[in-house]
Formats: structure tokens, sequence, C-alpha cells
């Protein structure tokens, strides 16, 4: 695949007129000066392998639904020793687009204005501007999420730090900053 756009490490694009009510099945790979560009972007060692397997499809009267696994292998840095450490991402997913301004964007809101949002509840659908969806872009971004903010290697922990119990903490007293006050 070929990246169409600077900003974006990983691009395919979906043409939007040609997506049908029938899923269609569609296998993503990045090639090496995409993996490359991920790795800078997630600032990560390396990226050494993505792929996704994405079944896109029509989604109500103008949207469209973006749905998959996405697989990865990664390296990092361990946040202890700073070696090396291998990562593996498997994550299904799943984002609904639908046009800018379209009235299934929208957030669903009571009478008083105040919007109601349920966080088990599906995300809002995304909004597309133009005729094309970049799936490249959304299966790097659920990669993305996947990653591990914290890597370490197996194993290792974080030694030498003593954790305060607080047991002899003092409480100060609220006069104790007067005393000093008046002082000549």
């Amino acid at each position: 695949m070929k990246n169409d756009r600077d900003d974006v490490p990983f691009s395919y694009q979906v043409k939007v007129g040609h997506i049908s009510a029938n899923p269609v099945e569609v296998h993503v790979e990045a090639d090496a000066s995409e993996l490359k560009a991920l790795a800078e972007t997630w600032n990560v060692v390396s990226v050494d392998d993505l792929r996704a397997d994405l079944q896109i499809a029509r989604w109500k009267r103008d949207g469209v639904r973006i749905k998959g696994r996405v697989q990865a292998k990664i390296v990092q840095s361990c946040v202890v020793t700073l070696e090396p450490v291998e990562s593996a991402i498997d994550e299904n997913f799943e984002q609904i687009f639908v046009p800018e301004g379209s009235k299934l964007a929208r957030q669903p809101g009571n009478d008083a204005g105040e919007m109601l949002l349920d966080p088990d509840g599906p995300d809002l659908p995304e909004t597309f501007v133009g005729d094309t969806i970049d799936a490249g872009e959304v299966v790097a971004e659920f990669a993305a999420l996947a990653i591990d903010p914290y890597p370490r290697k197996q194993g290792i922990e974080f030694s030498g730090h003593v954790e305060d119990s607080g047991e002899d903490d003092k409480k100060p007293s609220a006069f104790a900053v007067l005393k000093d006050w008046k002082k000549d």
C-alpha cells in the first residue's frame, strides 16, 4: 500500500461509494517503510509486523462500518533495565463512520441540554469528509491503543524504591506558622 498522506504512517484508502451492504473482506499489511514510520510515531524501538483483517460494509444509509482484528509485533525498551522487550498485539475492533453533518453523529442529550454518555455503550460514530475513509489509519490507531505504556522484561522488578508508609508523619499545628510572625 502506498501512503497518500505524509502525516499518516500507515494508510489504506477506502472509497465510500464502492461499499455495499455486504461486507467486503480486506487484508492489509505494513511494508518496511511503513513499519519504520510507525515505530517513530509510536516512540518504540521497532515495529516488526503490522497486519489486519477487515470487514468493510455499509452502515445504515450513509455510514460505513469497519470491523476487524489487528495484529502487530513490536519491540519496546524495558522501563527498568532499558533492554529490548518484545510485545505482541492482538486486538479486535469496530469503528463506524458517518459523513460530516450527519444526524447519526450527534450526541444524544436530554431536555436540559446535557449530554448522555454511557461508558459501557458503543462509541459515537466518527465523521469523515469527502468520499474516502483511511482504514489503515484506523488499524494503526487501534494498534497504538494496545501498546503497553510501561513494558517490563519478564521477571524484572523495580528495586531500590522504598514506599513511605506515612507512620512518622506529624500533623502540623495550624498555629505553628504564626509563632514566629511577630518576632523582632
